[in-house]
């Protein structure tokens, strides 16, 4: 912990840079050696009714009226200027504003890491008594600072409190459903989840990952045990279509719990999981194949940070994954499909913010709504005929997903980006 250093290929979330004088206290190593911290995410108020609550650090007071600055600007301007005795412009030291006062925005404080230990751990449980603060108020969550690519989930990301707003947000909407949490890395928004739905799969997969999300998970029990949710962790690979149901193997399903995952998923939920295109591609061949089997209607929740950069092809700057992201889903809704349909649609971000994070444009929440059109589909009856289009979503090839010659079933085509 005394040398702290980061790699060239290293990917670091910026949440934690804008939680003021935040300590994260690293507990342990994970299996490949990386340090892992505990961090405390506040919910900033306790009453969710999204029609009383305004964003937070908003405050509650008319704007004031920028006329008079504006005069005050121009009368400046009249002055002359003043000169020294050798006739240069003579420059007058503005004072120094105190940067604790409000300017308007957060301050970006340094991350401080320091190794935990007993002594530490009960200074932390000290401030936290005198804050008030309250296991029900308060997720603990266990996560990397630094990664290579393949390890982002680790980590937290604004896409995951943002998403975890909007459930705090709309606690009616998903009370007592059955939620499907795609690649969940942290665990974060399934253990928001539990907190008013009766039965989260948190899934994800890779050993490191997935526990990761059950030591999180039974960090928080009493973050979630007065709405009596459950969040079973479960490993869910999106380059495979079918179930671990292998009882010898960690975070494997049960034959119950694949009938249940069939019968009465009402949402399904993923969050910052579009940030490169052969997992998007993924993450849609994984829905279509799981809303094959359903029997009722489903809604998909997923958010997004749109990342700009500057692409030397396009000698611009641009969203690609974003992009990719967005002809995947009208790729979905395009397919002629006799059993389901799939339709999209962009919410707004007017509501609450519960937790602490910096709330950027670009981050977006897209709804994607599952209606069945045919009769239920036995999900224990191979995958054959009009059920091949499921089975077309393992297929490993990038930007295509091709049925069978002669099947009849639909082909999800998953077109190459605008060049």
């Amino acid at each position: 912990m005394d040398q702290i250093t980061f790699q060239f290929d290293m990917v670091l979330s910026d949440v934690h840079m804008h939680l003021p004088s935040a300590r994260s206290l690293m507990t342990r190593l994970d299996t490949v050696g990386q340090p892992v911290f505990m961090s405390r995410f506040q919910i900033l108020l306790e009453d969710h009714d999204s029609n009383d609550l305004t964003l937070a650090g908003e405050e509650e007071h008319p704007q004031k009226d920028s006329k008079p600055m504006s005069r005050h600007h121009e009368k400046d301007n009249d002055k002359e200027p003043k000169l020294d005795e050798d006739g240069d412009l003579e420059l007058t030291d503005r004072p120094s504003k105190d940067p604790k006062e409000d300017c308007g925005r957060d301050l970006v404080c340094p991350v401080i890491l320091k190794q935990s230990s007993p002594k530490l751990q009960q200074e932390q449980q000290n401030l936290d008594e005198e804050e008030g603060c309250v296991f029900k108020n308060v997720l603990k969550i266990e996560h990397t600072m630094a990664t290579p690519l393949e390890d982002v989930g680790k980590q937290v990301w604004r896409g995951a409190l943002f998403l975890a707003d909007f459930i705090l947000s709309r606690p009616d909407l998903f009370r007592g459903a059955t939620i499907l949490d795609l690649g969940a890395g942290t665990g974060l928004t399934s253990i928001v989840m539990a907190t008013t739905a009766r039965t989260v799969y948190c899934t994800d997969v890779g050993e490191d990952v997935l526990s990761l999300c059950k030591r999180n998970v039974s960090l928080n029990k009493l973050f979630m045990e007065t709405s009596g949710g459950e969040v079973r962790v479960r490993q869910l690979n999106w380059l495979q279509h079918d179930f671990c149901t292998d009882p010898e193997v960690e975070f494997s399903w049960t034959e119950e719990e694949v009938a249940d995952l069939h019968d009465n998923t009402s949402f399904i939920i993923a969050a910052d999981v579009c940030y490169d295109n052969h997992l998007t591609e993924g993450l849609f061949r994984t829905l279509n194949h799981l809303c094959s089997h359903f029997s009722r209607p489903c809604t998909i929740f997923i958010s997004i940070e749109k990342r700009l950069n500057f692409s030397l092809r396009h000698m611009d700057v641009c969203c690609e994954a974003y992009t990719h992201f967005l002809s995947c889903m009208q790729r979905l809704q395009q397919m002629e499909n006799r059993r389901c349909c799939f339709t999209f649609e962009k919410l707004t971000s007017n509501f609450a913010q519960v937790l602490l994070y910096e709330r950027v444009e670009q981050l977006e929440l897209w709804k994607l709504t599952f209606t069945p059109l045919s009769e239920k589909t036995d999900p224990h009856l191979p995958l054959t005929s009009a059920a091949n289009t499921a089975a077309s979503l393992s297929c490993p090839c990038r930007h295509e997903l091709v049925s069978e010659t002669g099947s009849g079933s639909p082909s999800l085509s998953i077109p190459d980006e605008p060049s």
